[in-house]
């Protein structure tokens, strides 16, 4: 199987692309430039290019048996201003990719959406039976993912494109860049004793099952569907309880009220619009999801949550650990230069 992924080189493709391989896949990856390709395994080929650009997407599209379209441009805190790049990337560059792979015949897409752009959902779990919301709770980038799923993808299902939408739930692992990987940092050094919004539940997964969903989307889903990635339902207190238990790193000891967050988020919108965005998701009511579907008909499972937090809490300790080793090596250099002069 020839498998051609865009967003190769970002927190799930990447993970995806070891999968795929381990699976005995051929890859091929767009990245942005060669640089970027530097941290993909030998055995994947790459193309430099972006969504946009019709060349580079049908070198790597021809002969494909897959597509998986994850390119997208993830931007936390971003404002009313930079909704023309994220159009042009999450909505106009999902039409190009498409497009382009029914014009080519490629027979299995698989398109990733987000399960945040279906809304909230208070007091019940949300399927795959439930419409998307035309102005989700996120941001400006949910907006640009709803209207790519609605305006783009299902128009093309419609239309016949053998078309496979995975939407994962709230994804954490190495390598994570997001704001709740700068939890789970604070909270590795002992540097969180005080959190907001316990009672705030996501669907917690880890990097790797959202991967092999992908995977099992390509070869079992069934195209014109709709399959939710969502990890275990858990509130930040049970999250927190969780990775002590799998660390043995107490947790934070002093849980302020959600509404807190609420009230400062507009205060910080223009200050720190990133973290406005954050602290507005710590206080909204839950977006939980159930897995049933994927579970079902992919077979797709997810690990325990304690095996992922144990994996995400050793990779952070590395970090820290390399992290104090550079300073201490730039801290003696400092030292050898002063004694030379």
């Amino acid at each position: 199987m020839k498998a051609f992924v865009t967003g190769g080189t970002g927190f799930i493709g990447r993970r995806l692309i070891d999968n795929l391989l381990a699976a005995g896949y051929e890859v091929t990856a767009l990245v942005r430039t060669f640089d970027r390709a530097r941290a993909l395994p030998p055995a994947v080929r790459t193309i430099a290019g972006d969504v946009n650009k019709l060349a580079s997407l049908r070198l790597g599209l021809r002969g494909a048996d897959a597509l998986f379209h994850l390119a997208a441009w993830r931007a936390p805190g971003a404002r009313p201003k930079d909704q023309p790049r994220l159009a042009r990337t999450n909505v106009d560059g999902t039409r190009q990719v498409l497009e382009l792979a029914g014009e080519l015949g490629v027979p299995r897409i698989v398109y990733t959406s987000a399960l945040s752009v279906y809304g909230l959902s208070p007091g019940r779990l949300l399927d795959e039976t439930h419409e998307p919301k035309s102005n989700p709770a996120g941001a400006e980038y949910e907006r640009s993912k709803y209207r790519a799923l609605c305006e783009v993808v299902r128009p093309l299902q419609a239309q016949g494109l053998p078309i496979i939408v995975v939407c994962p739930s709230l994804v954490f692992g190495p390598g994570d860049t997001s704001p709740v990987q700068r939890l789970l940092r604070a909270y590795s050094r002992r540097r969180l004793p005080v959190m907001l919004a316990g009672d705030s539940a996501h669907n917690w997964l880890f990097v790797d099952d959202a991967a092999a969903g992908h995977r099992l989307a390509a070869e079992r889903g069934r195209p014109g569907e709709t399959y939710f990635l969502a990890g275990a339902p858990l509130n930040f207190r049970q999250l927190f309880a969780a990775a002590e238990r799998a660390t043995g790193l107490p947790g934070p000891r002093v849980w302020l009220p959600g509404q807190l967050a609420g009230l400062a988020a507009p205060a910080l919108a223009r200050l720190n619009p990133r973290l406005a965005e954050t602290l507005r998701g710590l206080a909204g009511p839950p977006g939980l999801a159930t897995a049933a579907k994927a579970e079902r008909e992919l077979g797709w499972q997810a690990q325990p949550l304690d095996d992922g937090l144990r994996a995400t809490m050793a990779w952070l300790a590395a970090e820290a650990l390399a992290e104090a080793q550079a300073a201490e090596a730039a801290r003696a250099a400092a030292e050898r230069e002063i004694d030379a002069g």
